[in-house]
């Protein structure tokens, strides 16, 4: 806080604020000794910046990391890659999880569970600390046997990654694989049936449990399946079992697994433009063989324009028919794909939108005749 470029007078606050915090923290702390409560210290670790967020919510699952001297010294390696990087790379999360799974910091019961820490920590720098996704949505990781008997990797997922979001949750197996990159554990290798379960599963939970942000296409699930080189598992969530292709040797349950189907749809598959935007420039840095992205993303727009093209566009501009197809009935469309004369809205951040909204000039409002509401989601 002091680092702060302020006035005094606001210098004067803040550390009117630490002072009260330090002390409340010694009052609480003083009173859990007494042994009147269940545990004898204060629950909430106390964070002034986001690397100190981060180990703290990772020392709940790893109590090796509980130390205070651990803590600081994680904390300051992750401020040390943001310098080396920058604030919020995707390559901190990777570094700092690598050296938490090599056991850097401080040792494991074992080499697994060194890799879970790992991912956890960078997983837990994805989401900036703030969602309990790398505790309750990445539930573990999995050794399983290849069919030529290498071993190969297991990310385990719930329905809490949800929280996470489709970017974070996607580059959460980008981590893993990363982790199986640099601990020398060979590629995912799944069979026909392994592929066509999966393609199975999603459709299965988006008709019968929820309607997915995105739903994929057989094509696309298919694709994703053969080339990934991390396994995505997890525990079942639902009543439900899968359609068809149950009793696979390697797959535990038969019943439709929540976390399993949202980081594949909702995030490795929806959020693959963002991820290969990145990858194409660092991968193969980082030993990530990520390259099937480019092909599966030619491949996705090829689906979402059926077929078709732009026929007055020189550039063949394909339309894109996935954002019409689950419409509400009585929901008003703005255009349909590549429609003559079709309304083409523009949206974006301005001064008065404050956090995670857009905005519409209010002259679109009136060309819209205002249907569009103030505060609703488009």
């Amino acid at each position: 806080m002091a680092e702060t470029v302020a006035s005094k007078r606001v210098h004067k606050y803040f550390n009117q604020i630490e002072e009260g915090i330090t002390e409340s923290y010694r009052v609480a702390g003083e009173m859990r000794k007494k042994g009147l409560d269940p545990e004898d210290r204060v629950d909430i670790p106390l964070a002034r910046n986001m690397a100190e967020r981060v180990t703290g919510l990772i020392s709940i699952a790893a109590p090796e990391l509980a130390d205070e001297k651990i803590k600081a010294t994680v904390s300051n390696r992750i401020q040390e890659l943001e310098k080396e990087y920058a604030l919020l790379d995707w390559r901190v999360a990777l570094k700092i999880g690598e050296e938490v799974a090599k056991e850097k910091f401080c040792k494991f019961k074992d080499k697994l569970e060194a890799m879970e820490i790992g991912i956890r920590m960078g997983f837990a720098y994805l989401t900036l600390g703030i969602v309990s996704a790398p505790l309750e949505g990445f539930i573990g990781l999995k050794i399983k046997k290849r069919k030529d008997g290498k071993e190969y990797l297991a990310l385990q997922y719930a329905g809490p990654v949800r929280g996470a979001g489709g970017t974070a949750s996607a580059t959460s197996v980008i981590l893993g694989d990363y982790i199986r990159t640099v601990m020398g554990y060979a590629k995912y290798d799944p069979d026909e049936k392994e592929v066509n379960r999966w393609a199975a599963e999603i459709h299965d939970y988006h008709d019968r449990v929820t309607n997915l942000q995105y739903h994929p296409s057989d094509e696309e699930l298919k694709f994703i399946a053969q080339h990934i080189p991390i396994e995505i598992d997890g525990d079942p969530t639902e009543k439900f079992e899968v359609s068809n292709y149950k009793d696979l040797p390697r797959i535990e349950t038969n019943r439709l697994r929540g976390g399993f189907c949202l980081v594949l749809a909702e995030g490795v598959s929806q959020k693959s433009p963002k991820l290969w935007k990145r990858l194409s420039k660092w991968g193969k840095e980082f030993g990530l063989e990520w390259d099937f992205l480019e092909e599966f993303l030619e491949l996705q727009k090829k689906v979402k324009a059926k077929g078709k093209t732009s026929k007055d566009s020189d550039e063949k501009i394909k339309p894109n028919y996935t954002y019409i197809k689950d419409i509400v009935a009585g929901r008003p469309v703005l255009a349909h794909p590549l429609a003559a004369g079709g309304f083409r809205l523009r949206y974006g951040r301005a001064r008065t939108t404050g956090f995670s909204a857009a905005a519409l000039h209010p002259s679109t409002l009136l060309c819209l005749n205002k249907y569009i509401a103030i505060g609703t989601q488009i």
